[in-house]
């Protein structure tokens, strides 16, 4: 007589699809990462090339809270546009890869919601600390540096 568990005969079955969720996961973690670095960056330069445009704001009476609106909304669209043309596309390889299960799942809307929401989040922490420190500069610096 030849027993196993359960549990081990699921993992034998789907072997290759826990490797690749192994692999997925370390590659949607690195696409993060990178994506974080690049609008870091981008940040970084654009902000730099605005300095003028940011002392002659405050200079006429702009406060550095909405100059710090002002240049993360500028990011915030760009990402909520590349979410409404991402989502579609996710949804329709999520759900095709998922038709190949026995037992499947029904995709919700809420999952791609929140996916949405944080990479808005992540958008606003990644920019919202080179715009407060451009914010906040003094303008004769910001007007000097041009």
């Amino acid at each position: 007589m030849k027993y196993e568990f359960l549990s081990d005969s699921y993992f034998k079955i789907y072997r290759n699809q826990y490797n690749e969720m192994k692999a997925l996961t370390l590659f949607a973690i690195l696409s993060i990462l990178l994506s974080i670095l690049g609008m870091y960056a981008l940040s970084s330069y654009s902000i730099q090339h605005k300095t003028k445009e940011i002392g002659i704001r405050k200079a006429n009476g702009a406060s550095s809270l909405e100059i710090m609106l002002q240049l993360i909304t500028e990011y915030v669209v760009w990402v909520a546009m590349a979410f409404v043309i991402a989502s579609p596309i996710a949804f329709y390889a999520a759900d095709d890869w998922l038709k190949s299960f026995a037992y499947r799942i029904d995709l919700s809307w809420w999952i791609f919601a929140l996916a949405g929401v944080i990479a808005i989040i992540i958008a606003i922490i990644t920019v919202s600390w080179q715009t407060y420190n451009a914010a906040r500069k003094d303008p004769v610096y910001a007007l000097k540096y041009e």
